[in-house]
């Protein structure tokens, strides 16, 4: 069993920038591909940024490339996510996900998919006044 807990939301003007964090627990989060979702109020969870296992290959939604950047340290268990030039449109629940299963390759068009994952954290409130 995995567990996943996201920590720095919380309240930003537009424009500012936001540290997202999600500690994994587990003894081989190294060979985890990682995640961040988000879900705005009323709208379906959508895919935000994955990060390979070795964190050597990375994807992102169209959306938030160029202001994100997914990150991690497998040493300590976490994975990032650094949030610039937010927007009101920034404004959701940020959930951070995991997959544990190691398939032979990292695939950043698979990864965008929720489906991919089997673990998930509770999310973290972003909100982006304007």
């Amino acid at each position: 069993q995995v567990q996943l807990v996201e920590s720095g939301g919380g309240l930003v003007q537009a424009g500012g920038s936001l540290r997202l964090s999600c500690a994994a627990s587990g003894r081989t989060f190294s060979s985890y591909a990682m995640g961040w979702f988000r879900q705005a109020p009323g709208k379906e969870r959508e895919f935000v940024a994955t990060i390979s296992w070795s964190g050597g290959s990375t994807a992102y939604a169209a959306s938030v490339k160029g202001r994100f950047t997914i990150s991690r340290d497998n040493a300590k268990n976490t994975v990032y996510l650094q949030m610039n030039v937010l927007k009101p449109e920034d404004t959701a629940v940020y959930y951070c996900a995991a997959d544990t299963r190691r398939p032979l390759y990292f695939s950043g068009t698979s990864y965008s998919s929720e489906t991919q994952y089997n673990y998930w954290g509770q999310g973290t409130q972003v909100t982006v006044s304007s």
